[in-house]
């Protein structure tokens, strides 16, 4: 007798198969088997002439989904149905959740198996649990497929019916989804508030008093007897104090007056106040807040973070990580309470264990929160994990000891000071207790650090003391926009407003990112051109698709149709098919929506409205562009790559029009060459040029600014220096090859040009491009090679998946520019975006670089086509103009775009 057990990944295959007897055998389905079509050519052939056979869905026959197994899963089933044929009973072992159910339910559809099954659901995976698990299996749970296949449905016809109608109005390749458009929105709206924002001033003074040789700080509050302005009492949109506000608004020379007047004066204590405050331990994490600390904490992306967390579950080191709950089980709070006691002591034991309750909007799924797995918590130095794997679980483990700790007891303190008709006041914080913040800090990672940096030290005072004023500063201050969203805090906004779920977010943020809606700079989150054109589509058109309360309510629905509160079929014809459904909403709005209006952007403070010029900022077929209008004539002017709103000022609209209507800045001319060098700002933004462009000169050689050097500071000797680029530092001492310094896309570089290959390291700063020395080249050149992100480039891949079939040559994961990637030989095979390093496997691997090579071998077969047609066409095409040329190359881009699309627009929508 044997039994199949069936799982996601191979990862969590082998994990298990170390728990079970001999006689069971593990395989992996590698996610979902079976879906909707993923494109065009994926639809079975009985459907292709149903007008609805694009979506995947029978919208006219009870929205009946069209399930199909992808073209990359079909080696898998064989597999899975080649191992069930030698089984006596199956087990069906996928996460216990609406996606692992469904998983489960899809197996059951395709495998039709003969011999008994059962379902075995487990929230860690350690041997206890899974043995204990097969003890205990169940039933299919028919309402969690149920509610999954809703969602999928649901999701399906909001991307797959809007998405192509932003392809018509703005350009191809972009996507709408139920939960992104929603985040776009709040990403977008909170720019267009810091667009808003005007920036105020006020002043303030600082004091620093001694008593009894013991120094603090004071802040100046009131004068005579009414409160000094702060922040807080500007209005964001003027840049004033606020209507109603009856406050002091200091200016720089009424501050310094102010602090020559009190300088020598005498100072008083007027009152103390003692307050005792005591804390609680945050709950265990959630998928939410794990998202949320790690992202804070350890600057990893949503997606990052899902990605290290489920190679940690499936390796058995922590729970299941997609969980809304923050419940701890039994078994749970004794191991936690069993780490307090032996590292920390029982007096920072809580009296009683602690239990906590869920309270965001719409919290589901019946598992734990997310802690270390089995009833003995390993600390992270028992552990062999390293990198991301070892921080994110050193966070989780001290989140959940922390939860069942003491509370932390702390006193704030607060000093009334007078001089003269000043009032100052100085705070003090005194920790009495640590608590829990003895291992766990929210937002720091040294919780030692954290407490000492946390006590804000005063000396004993007593009202009527007078304390001696050592100095007295005026110090300036301007208020500050609205802060951008971070990925941890719009997961903490949708969250708490009810949107999506948490498991989801992930993917959802990363899909933002990917389409170009967003862009990642430092930890902020700051919305492209695209997602304001979008944006304001989907605000002006189609408004309850984009309000946060009326997408909360969606998902409410949803849930009210899993546990059969709601029927699914009616809700479906009333979202898509009812006279205010979305088919029909695109259909009347469609004819309604101008292109050119729609590609459009509205934005704040364009322009100097006293040049007589009207500016409109708008997406074109190679990007975004300022198209300034006085009176009939119309300039263009494209606006560089890089660029996104938050950048785009008055003063570079001006610049870039001017560039077009007035020529090029020349610096001067060049000393050696006798030609002008121009500063203009192209598609990468800012550069110089050596003369000008023409018939005879083409490609004028040009060299970007370096970062950090200011266009302003550009004189002609750096600009002649630039343009001396690439420079010759020397030859190599091992190899006699050139060593040169120079600038690229990526910035600075120096160069080590070898036979075998270019050896390149990035300059950073205090190293300069135009000064560094052959010595120093040759000591960055020594260093171990250092990605974009920071990682070394080692030859140490990141997973060995094993040996190449056909030569044996080892296949494995390496950490590249553009994320992982399967190298063999001269192939590299870039991972796909939302896969898992951990979950991915040798077939995948070997099915990725065929594919690759296949795609290689075209576009060379393509190349070579191309090139013959035109080295033909040259020959007789010597009368065609440049003009045609330019047309011709425009037209191919636009249609290798279009094919881009296309492909991209057959991939599963999102959220």
């Amino acid at each position: 007798m044997s039994t199949l057990v069936i799982v996601e990944s191979p990862t969590k295959a082998r994990t298990i198969r170390n728990f079970l007897p001999k006689d069971y055998q593990v395989e992996a389905s590698m996610g979902h088997i079976r879906d909707l079509p993923p494109s065009a050519d994926e639809i079975p052939e009985e459907y292709k002439g149903k007008t609805w056979a694009g979506l995947g869905v029978n919208v006219e026959g009870n929205f009946e989904p069209i399930y199909v197994i992808p073209k990359d899963k079909q080696k898998v089933v064989k597999e899975l149905k080649k191992a069930l044929k030698q089984a006596t009973e199956l087990v069906l072992a996928t996460d216990e959740d609406r996606e692992g159910e469904s998983i489960s339910w899809h197996l059951l559809q395709v495998l039709k198996p003969k011999i008994p099954t059962r379902r075995m659901v487990f929230h860690e995976i350690t041997s206890e649990a899974i043995l204990q698990a097969l003890q205990h299996c169940r039933d299919l749970d028919e309402q969690l497929v149920h509610a999954q296949e809703t969602r999928r449905i649901l999701d399906r016809l909001y991307g797959y019916t809007l998405s192509p109608l932003l392809w018509k109005k703005i350009a191809r390749g972009l996507s709408a989804g139920r939960v992104q458009s929603v985040a776009v929105r709040l990403i977008v709206n909170r720019e267009r508030e810091r667009r808003a924002f005007r920036q105020g001033g006020y002043w303030d003074l600082k004091a620093l008093l001694e008593q009894g040789k013991t120094e603090f700080e004071a802040k100046l509050i009131t004068l005579n007897g009414v409160k000094v302005a702060t922040g807080s009492d500007f209005d964001e949109s003027t840049g004033q104090i606020a209507q109603g506000r009856n406050v002091v608004l200091l200016n720089s020379d009424q501050a310094q007056a102010l602090k020559e007047r009190l300088r020598e004066k005498l100072w008083s204590v007027r009152n103390i106040d003692e307050r005792s405050v005591t804390r609680k331990p945050a709950p265990p994490f959630t998928t939410s807040t794990l998202q949320q600390e790690a992202n804070r904490k350890l600057r990893l992306s949503a997606r990052q973070t899902m990605q290290v967390a489920q190679g940690l579950y499936e390796r058995g080191y922590i729970t299941y990580m997609r969980t809304d709950s923050v419940h701890l089980s039994e078994q749970a709070i004794v191991a936690a309470r069993n780490c307090v006691e032996q590292k920390y002591g029982k007096e920072y034991l809580s009296p009683k264990p602690r239990q906590y309750t869920t309270k965001s909007k719409g919290a589901q799924e019946a598992h734990e929160a997310i802690r270390p797995a089995g009833n003995y918590f390993r600390t992270p130095q028992e552990t062999e994990l390293s990198g991301n794997d070892l921080k994110l679980y050193d966070l989780i483990w001290k989140r959940t000891v922390a939860s069942q700790m003491a509370d932390s007891r702390q006193t704030n303190i607060s000093v009334d000071l007078q001089v003269e008709d000043a009032g100052f006041r100085a705070t003090g914080k005194r920790i009495d207790f640590p608590g829990f913040l003895r291992a766990y800090v929210e937002g720091s990672d040294d919780p030692d650090a954290a407490l000492e940096n946390q006590e804000v030290p005063l000396p004993p005072l007593k009202v009527g003391q007078h304390p001696d004023c050592k100095d007295l500063e005026a110090i300036g201050h301007e208020t500050q926009p609205p802060a951008r969203f971070t990925e941890a805090s719009l997961v903490k906004t949708l969250e708490s407003e009810g949107v999506g779920r948490p498991s989801t977010y992930a993917s959802v943020i990363g899909t933002i990112i990917d389409r170009g809606y967003a862009q990642i700079k430092g930890n902020a989150l700051i919305p492209t051109f695209t997602a304001f054109a979008v944006n304001s589509l989907l605000e002006k058109h189609f408004p309850d698709l984009v309000d946060i309360g009326f997408t909360a309510r969606m998902e409410n629905t949803l849930d009210e149709i899993a546990t059969g509160q709601a029927d699914q079929l009616p809700y479906l014809q009333k979202f898509y098919s009812g006279d205010g459904g979305l088919e029909n909403q695109v259909k009347e709005q469609e004819s309604q929506i101008d292109a050119k209006v729609a590609r459009t952007i509205e934005l704040e403070n364009l322009g100097d409205a006293t040049d007589g010029m009207t500016y409109r900022l708008c997406l074109g077929r190679f990007g975004p562009y300022i198209e300034a209008q006085k009176d009939e004539e119309i300039i263009t002017a494209s606006i560089p790559q890089d660029l996104t709103p938050a950048d785009l000022t008055p003063e570079l609209i001006q610049e870039l029009i001017g560039q077009k209507t007035e020529g090029p800045e020349k610096l001067g001319v060049h000393p050696e060459a006798g030609e002008p060098i121009f500063m203009l700002i192209g598609p990468y933004g800012p550069y110089v040029q050596l003369g000008e462009e023409s018939e005879t000169n083409k490609k004028p050689k040009r060299v970007s600014l370096p970062k950090g050097l200011e266009k302003d500071a550009v004189t002609l000797d750096v600009a002649v220096s630039l343009l001396s680029l690439p420079r010759l530092l020397g030859l190599h001492p091992e190899t006699g090859a050139k060593v040169k310094a120079a600038i690229g896309r990526f910035g600075p570089y120096v160069v080590h040009e070898s036979k075998e290959a270019k050896d390149y390291r990035s300059i950073k700063a205090p190293d300069d491009v135009l000064t560094i020395t052959f010595e120093r080249a040759l000591e960055l050149l020594a260093q171990p090679k250092v990605g974009r992100r920071g990682t070394k480039k080692t030859l140490t891949p990141l997973r060995e998946l094993g040996e190449h079939p056909e030569d044996g040559e080892p296949l494995n994961i390496y950490d590249g520019r553009y994320g992982p990637y399967i190298k063999h030989g001269k192939i590299n095979a870039s991972l796909p975006k939302d896969q898992a390093i951990e979950t991915f496997t040798l077939e995948q691997a070997l099915e990725l670089l065929k594919a690759k090579a296949a795609s290689g071998s075209k576009s060379k077969s393509k190349s070579k086509s191309t090139s013959s047609t035109t080295a033909k066409k040259s020959t007789t095409a010597k009368k065609s103009t440049t003009a045609k040329k330019s047309t011709t190359a425009k037209k191919s881009t636009t249609a290798k775009k279009s094919t881009t699309a296309k492909k991209s627009s057959t991939k599963g929508e999102t959220e």
